[in-house]
């Protein structure tokens, strides 16, 4: 179906090759389908606004504007047919892979949001000089793409977003999660819900923001959903005020306007769209919090049952041909997978249609230590771009990796930490930037504050009745994260002594020289973390 929006074109027929491609190659190598998937997206969206392109191309003799997605195409052509050779035990070649499919997507996105905007700019400008004729300009409607054909423990978190988005007081709701959670669904889901629909007809605009967004080709895509001609916006200002404009007159219609994944830093964007009217509604999804714009609805994880059903969906082929573990071999697949929706559907292709002794190394691998991220790169690198937006944070991204050091689901008291940091980077402030640095975490989705007091309305602005609670595929990130370096290099070591385990380092004749300055040990029935900064 996908390759019958593919005409006949250069362009055209590179997009019908490429797509063929990621079907074909996407049965040899399972472990790269869910950015296959994501990019196949991408190629069918852009699709029509390639042939309208096209043919405006052949009518003004401007092929030349073409030729860097054309360059694009075929490289990634190539890229997928070197994906399927990467043989599934060479992580570092599938981790380098999946980045090079990522940034083909994200080349693709940007030649449409941002290239394309500017040579619109560019034909209108030359249109009002009278130097061209005037064309019909295309730039692709905000149509809220359609839901997955399963959806799975997503039921409960639509009715409840139903709910906030009909209250009156409700303008701004956010859907905040970490990543892979499907917040992305929930927001295609509410787009397509029969009330939803009814109540806001055609006013529903939906534009995904990404990291790199361009407010003007936002604008101008919402002016072309709406069926105007596209406006040549001095600046970003006045984008924002035709934009208003515009909203006034579709009022007092219901209008919905879908802003799906925002990043941390965005708020000036979300600044922009927000505006006193009467049934203008913004939903936003981000795997950030942003307590300035008020409600925020935080999309909790799969339930046991849901998570069996997700994981089934992909691990096992509708004909029933491939290999049926035991359903105790199932329980610890899925249990691994911490109910993390992108972990269930990314481990679940990755085992689809593979023999017995697949299932059993991969069990046998994490129950000897082995990380989930060391063999499913997708699941990396969607975890791995939140700790990516750390990076000019400070020590924000230290502060997330000390908390591997403590056990798997303990209550870490709140003190603890403000202590413990306050003293690794000495901080002295009274716990002033370590608290700032909770919260920060918390609104970021990599930790959760659990607040134990029984009297809520007791703010005395102390931690001592606060805890912090991390799920567990974040901290095997942040185990992960800290591996990566040699044992000897390591701010962290994480000693595992449970069942008896011994790291290889431990008995070594000739013992080397750490560096670590927190030390946490484990026994399965005792664990401590130290600050080695603290004796």
């Amino acid at each position: 179906m996908a390759l019958e929006l593919i005409g006949g074109t250069v362009v055209e027929t590179l997009i019908g090759e490429l797509i063929k491609a990621i079907l074909d190659e996407g049965k040899k190598a399972a472990e790269f389908q869910s950015v296959f998937d994501r990019l196949q997206s991408t190629l069918i969206s852009i699709g029509p606004t390639i042939q309208e392109i096209e043919r405006l191309n052949k009518e003004s003799d401007r092929s030349k504007e073409t030729e860097q997605l054309v360059r694009m195409l075929k490289e990634g052509k190539e890229l997928i047919q070197k994906c399927s050779k990467v043989t599934w035990w060479h992580y570092h070649k599938k981790w380098k892979y999946s980045n090079k499919l990522l940034d083909l997507d994200e080349s693709l996105l940007r030649f449409f949001q941002v290239d394309m905007a500017v040579q619109g700019f560019r034909d209108i400008k030359e249109i009002r000089l009278g130097q061209r004729d005037p064309y019909h300009f295309k730039l692709g409607p905000c149509q809220a793409p359609d839901p997955p054909s399963l959806t799975v423990g997503l039921d409960i978190p639509l009715q409840e977003l139903k709910m906030r988005l009909f209250r009156d007081d409700a303008s701004v709701i956010v859907v905040s999660a970490p990543g892979g959670c499907g917040k992305t669904t929930l927001a295609k889901m509410l787009c397509h819900d029969h009330q939803v629909k009814e109540n806001f007809k055609n006013n529903i605009f939906y534009v995904t923001v990404s990291k790199a967004f361009n407010l003007n080709a936002i604008v101008q895509s919402l002016f072309q959903h709406n069926g105007h001609g596209v406006p040549d916006f001095q600046n970003d200002e006045d984008a924002v005020n035709q934009l208003e404009q515009l909203l006034k007159q579709i009022a007092p219609a219901p209008t919905l306007l879908v802003l799906d994944d925002v990043w941390s830093g965005s708020e000036s964007l979300l600044d922009n769209f927000v505006f006193e009217m009467p049934k203008y509604k913004i939903l936003v999804t981000s795997r950030f919090e942003f307590p300035r714009f008020g409600s925020t609805y935080k999309l909790p994880l799969l339930k046991d049952e849901d998570a069996m059903t997700l994981f089934r969906s992909s691990a096992f082929q509708q004909d029933g041909r491939s290999y049926m573990p035991d359903e105790d071999l199932v329980e610890k697949i899925v249990e691994g997978c911490k109910g993390f929706p992108l972990a269930l559907r990314v481990v679940g292709r990755s085992l689809c249609g593979q023999p017995a002794e697949a299932w059993e190394s991969r069990v046998l691998t994490w129950s000897n230590g082995q990380s989930i991220f060391s063999s499913d790169s997708d699941l990396l690198l969607c975890l791995q771009s939140s700790l990516d937006a750390l990076a000019d944070k400070g020590i924000l991204k230290e502060c997330f990796m000390d908390l591997g050091s403590f056990p798997e689901d303990q209550k870490i008291p709140a003190t603890a930490l403000i202590d413990m940091w306050e003293e690794l980077y000495k901080l002295h402030t009274g716990g002033v930037f370590a608290i700032n640095n909770l919260q920060e975490l918390s609104f970021r989705n990599l930790l959760t504050l659990v607040d134990a007091r029984k009297d809520e309305s007791d703010v005395d602005g102390c931690y001592n009745d606060t805890y912090v609670m991390l799920h567990d595929l974040l901290r095997e990130l942040a185990i992960y994260q800290s591996s990566q370096e040699p044992i000897e290099q390591r701010k962290r070591l994480i000693v595992d002594l449970s069942g008896g385990k011994v790291p290889n380092w431990w008995t070594q004749a000739n013992q080397q020289h750490f560096g670590a300055r927190l030390l946490s040990i484990s026994t399965g029935w005792l664990s401590f973390s130290l600050s080695l900064n603290m004796i």
